[in-house]
């Protein structure tokens, strides 16, 4: 599915094919930043560069399921809640967008674990 993600949203048509695996990034604009504030969250196909980019992996596997899969944050910018911050844009995202989740990726589901809300709990897939 195209689109764009900017600020936990993001743009996209029904009519559009799903695509396999898509990326979220956190794109930085100052690369000497003490926190998240000079990120933005971008939406990228799997064919995007990702160098020095933080990055939530996803997948559709059903028109209205999707599989968060991985996450990954350079090792300059880990410990900041960089990650804490792609988990919650794309669980945000499967609320909006009243989607199912299945949790692949080992910090999403400790995200959850850690921020158990009915939004976030009632859409799980096992």
């Amino acid at each position: 599915m195209g689109g764009q993600w900017y600020g936990g949203h993001r743009s996209h048509s029904e009519d559009l094919a799903l695509t396999p695996s898509e990326l979220i990034t956190f794109e930085f604009y100052c690369y000497d930043a003490p926190s998240v504030s000079g990120a933005s969250p971008v939406h990228h196909p799997p064919s995007a560069g990702c160098h020095d980019r933080a990055v939530l992996l996803y997948e559709y596997v059903g028109k209205r399921i999707v599989d968060l899969q991985h996450t990954e944050v350079p090792d300059a910018y880990r410990g900041r809640g960089i990650a804490k911050h792609l988990a919650k844009a794309a669980l945000d995202f499967v609320v909006e967008e009243d989607l199912k989740a299945h949790l692949t990726c080992w910090y999403i589901q400790k995200y959850v674990k850690e921020n158990p809300l009915p939004q976030y709990l009632e859409r799980l897939q096992p």
